[in-house]
């Protein structure tokens, strides 16, 4: 299990882009699992449809995403790189996520070729599905190092 702490460790996000908690179970370059708590004092809940506050869908997604860096940064071999973002495929919205709702993220690495891949991500409320989708990643060197690599 990983806290916020070291979290921040493996991955360069901090608030208010920082989109989870805690990681519940980690196996090294394969799979993660994960918490967001959502909470009314969210930032982007002032302006998303305010008086009716949703999670915006590309945050669900992004938290996604960072688990699934979590995931691949943690091993050897990727440590002190970033994970970019490389594309969305096959991307479903099914339930509306407000605060209170706590996210159960799911994130399995489904294939690498050199420094690019694909996870498949899921994240549900209790055992209702609220998003899932396939994310593509570039992993490259951090700060720097990019110019160098």
């Amino acid at each position: 299990m990983l806290d916020i702490v070291e979290i921040q460790k493996i991955i360069p996000h901090r608030a208010p882009f920082l989109l989870i908690d805690r990681v519940l179970e980690l196996e090294d370059g394969k799979r993660a699992v994960g918490l967001k708590n959502v909470s009314g004092n969210e930032p982007f809940f002032s302006g998303h449809f305010p008086g009716q506050p949703i999670m915006p869908g590309v945050l669900i997604l992004e938290a996604l995403a960072q688990l699934g860096a979590v995931a691949l940064l943690i091993q050897q071999e990727y440590a002190g790189k970033l994970a970019l973002f490389a594309g969305l495929d096959e991307v479903k919205f099914k339930r509306q996520v407000v605060p209170g709702d706590q996210l159960l993220l799911q994130a399995e690495i489904q294939k690498m070729r050199g420094n690019f891949g694909f996870a498949q991500g899921q994240a549900f409320v209790g055992t209702d599905l609220a998003a899932s989708g396939l994310i593509k990643f570039a992993i490259v060197p951090r700060g720097e190092d990019r110019n160098s690599g």
